[in-house]
């Protein structure tokens, strides 16, 4: 159905030499006008190069500097290791209790042969709860 398409060209022959014959002659122009220009005035040049260095030093210590972010005032936060690992303990088990009784309802669900339409409901959102409750342990 398709032909294959043979190229015959040159693997030497890239984008870039290709360019390079296509524009060269103006690079040249280009170059020949910058060296006349230089060598006819050179202390202009070179003054013109100073005043621009100190030109982009000078803005880049006022105008572009990075300004850095306002410090955020620290809030000491009282820590009650008892009771946060006493809560951290009891959400997790509850967080496990859940997941096995949503694993439980969707292995029986899973086990029939035919699915009502209620059930692939119930099953979808077993299926998201599910998946919500391991969420915060998958980091």
């Amino acid at each position: 159905m398709f032909r294959k398409i043979h190229s015959n060209r040159d693997p030497r022959d890239t984008i870039l030499t290709e360019l390079r014959k296509e524009f060269s002659h103006y690079f040249e122009k280009a170059s020949h006008a910058i060296m006349r220009k230089l060598e006819n005035r050179p202390k202009v040049s070179f003054w013109v190069m100073v005043v621009l260095i100190i030109l982009s030093a000078g803005l880049s210590f006022t105008v572009f500097r990075n300004k850095a972010p306002a410090a955020k005032p620290h809030q000491i936060a009282k820590v009650n290791a008892v009771s946060d690992g006493f809560s951290q303990i009891l959400s997790a088990t509850q967080a496990i209790k859940q997941g096995l009784a949503l694993k439980q309802q969707i292995d029986s669900l899973t086990t029939k042969k035919t699915l009502s339409k209620k059930d692939s409901e119930v099953l979808i959102n077993d299926l998201d709860k599910l998946h919500q409750l391991n969420k915060p342990y998958s980091k």
